[in-house]
């Protein structure tokens, strides 16, 4: 069974949500809490982020349990200000989508090990410049690698094949946001965690844009009827990765998921206010194992490419 037979579990084909769509009311609290969502995210990674500097907390406990956080905030808002309220994940996605973020988790993990010790061994320890360049700085150059590598991945037939898992289901929510083989996670990672530290960005600098990268990535995919308005000139939103997960290529831009500098830099920004996808999804379902296939989802890339048909004579 995958996402595209999960009406047996409740939910309806979010191929036709643009016609089943049911937003959150129009009340005062919900008005409320859609202008809030993101500033209240933001403060807390300047919250976290300060007290992490000024008490000298240990990354390795900040970053999980900040985005831990970030992911429950999110998911509450989900139920209290939906964009689509057929994007719920049913009972079977829950589980596939749990098991796909601990598999990514995991594996991130124990292949980022090498990278973690040469940024801690490269990193230097205290800042080589007042923070207040160095963070600025730091997301530049992270963001920037970011979005190479996330568009190589849909421009390279072999990274495709890595990281065309994620774009298998036809919604968009938090909970899908782990939906990712491990190695399309593991490169993308790791060739942003080697930037920053070459470049020569300290840990503390890099601990801050972590945890703005983190709770971005959450951000951008969560299912919540927000709307940012000309910041999206700025920094990615919802608005703007629902388009990037669109069927009709046309308009699946935005590889940025922190920064829309580089979209607009590279012609890559497609959103304009009101612009809103049909449809969610991969154009061709059939080129990718269902998300509840995860096994083969795992193995795609390395699954026999079918031979090309011959030409007609």
């Amino acid at each position: 069974m995958d996402e595209r037979a999960s009406a047996a579990d409740g939910e309806i084909h979010s191929a036709d949500y643009s016609d089943s769509r049911k937003r959150a009311g129009g009340n005062c609290a919900a008005r409320i809490l859609r202008a809030a969502a993101y500033p209240v995210l933001l403060l807390a990674v300047v919250c976290v982020g300060v007290s992490a500097l000024r008490l000298r907390w240990d990354p390795a406990w900040v970053s999980p349990l900040f985005l831990v956080g970030a992911i429950a905030y999110l998911a509450l808002l989900e139920r209290l200000i939906p964009y689509d309220r057929n994007w719920h994940p049913g009972k079977d996605e829950w589980r596939w989508y749990g098991i796909y973020f601990l598999l990514t988790m995991a594996g991130s993990g124990l292949a980022q090990l090498l990278v973690a010790l040469a940024v801690g061994l490269i990193s230097p320890q205290e800042p080589t410049y007042p923070l207040g360049i160095e963070i600025p700085g730091a997301l530049l150059a992270g963001s920037l690698v970011s979005y190479l590598v996330h568009r190589l991945g849909h421009r390279n037939a072999l990274l495709w094949r890595l990281h065309g898992v994620h774009h298998v289901p036809e919604k968009v929510n938090v909970a899908n946001n782990g939906v990712n083989h491990v190695l399309d996670i593991v490169l993308a990672q790791s060739l942003v965690q080697l930037t920053l530290a070459l470049v020569g960005f300290s840990r503390p600098a890099v601990l801050v844009v972590g945890l703005f990268v983190a709770a971005q990535g959450y951000f951008v995919h969560a299912n919540i009827d927000v709307r940012i308005g000309p910041l999206n000139h700025l920094v990615a939103g919802p608005e703007q990765h629902r388009l990037h997960h669109s069927t009709e290529l046309s308009e699946a831009g935005h590889y940025g998921s922190d920064l829309s500098c580089w979209d607009h830099l590279f012609g890559s920004f497609t959103w304009r206010p009101g612009r809103e996808p049909a449809a969610v999804g991969l154009q061709d379902p059939t080129s990718f194992p269902g998300t509840g296939e995860i096994l083969a989802a795992l193995l795609h890339p390395w699954r026999r490419r079918p031979a090309p048909a011959p030409d007609p004579e």
